[in-house]
């Protein structure tokens, strides 16, 4: 059997701070090593439970956090940037199951520790045909286009409510509880891990059992962007078929879900160009 495991970091246990999850900040080597000991873990389980070929995501930032060298022989690990659709990338019909690792609540989400979608500086909001969407609902639309299920996501308690309205399904874990934006009550690494394993068993046994089913969307799908300021919304107005929602909001039509992941991609990288362009007459 053949599992996808797409991994981020916001929604790990322990994790907090922008301290944990920027490059820069004095706490991410802690962050590494909790993500990494989580693939392990994750890894571990799906191969007592008859996978033996397991490809891992590495989907935060810079999307080089795991310690490659720590992987055991049966892993594939997907790492850097840019790559189309950045979390999910290479996923197809050839996998047999699809698992969400240390995932988030979406943007605006009330108390949600670390809450965003996609991008934090540059997305205020996306609806996908008019549902308001997290990286979660992304991603396991990309999934179920390819007939692959979602059979568990793992994450803080906010996350864990869409998904039970989105796929019910699916097995939710929760890792830690939101508290604010930047706190959350979080249980021992050992305990949270335990809970993983627990989630992962159950999740295959419903997997076995045809209880698993793939997230379908209807199409065209009609994807909506909130950008943090009109400026960058002039910019992104550029790319052929969007339409101007308002100063701040695009819309695009896209056939299915692959096209519409890859206008989101193109509208985050043209409203960093700008930035860089800003940045540049600056110096």
């Amino acid at each position: 059997m053949k599992a996808y495991v797409s991994v981020d970091m916001e929604g790990l246990p322990g994790i907090v701070s922008p301290l944990h999850t920027s490059p820069k900040g004095f706490l991410h080597d802690e962050a590494r090593r909790i993500m990494t000991k989580t693939v392990l873990t994750v890894v571990d389980e799906l191969s007592k439970q008859g996978f033996d070929e397991v490809y891992v995501a590495d989907s935060h930032w810079y999307m080089a956090n795991i310690l490659y060298e720590e992987l055991p022989e049966n892993v594939y690990l997907i790492r850097g940037i840019p790559r189309p659709y950045s979390m999910v990338y290479g996923i197809d019909k050839s996998f047999d199951a699809a698992l969400f690792i240390g995932y988030h609540a979406r943007v605006g989400s009330r108390n949600a520790v670390l809450e965003h979608t996609y991008s934090s500086t540059y997305v205020r909001g996306i609806k996908v045909n008019g549902v308001e969407a997290s990286e979660y609902y992304i991603n396991a639309l990309v999934a179920g286009y390819h007939n692959v299920p979602v059979i568990l996501v793992a994450g803080d308690n906010k996350l864990g409510e869409e998904v039970k309205q989105r796929t019910p399904w699916a097995k939710y874990v929760g890792l830690k509880k939101s508290i604010t934006r930047y706190a959350a009550i979080n249980p021992s690494l050992n305990v949270a891990l335990k809970k993983l394993r627990n989630g992962i068993k159950e999740a295959v046994k419903d997997l076995r059992e045809g209880k698993m089913k793939p997230l379908k969307i209807k199409e065209p799908v009609e994807i909506e962007i909130t950008l943090p300021n009109s400026g960058y919304a002039d910019i992104v107005e550029y790319i052929p078929g969007t339409v101007r929602v308002n100063g701040t909001t695009v819309r695009y039509v896209a056939k299915n879900i692959i096209e519409a992941y890859k206008y989101l991609q193109a509208t985050v990288y043209i409203a960093s160009a700008l930035d860089t362009l800003i940045t540049t007459l600056l110096k």
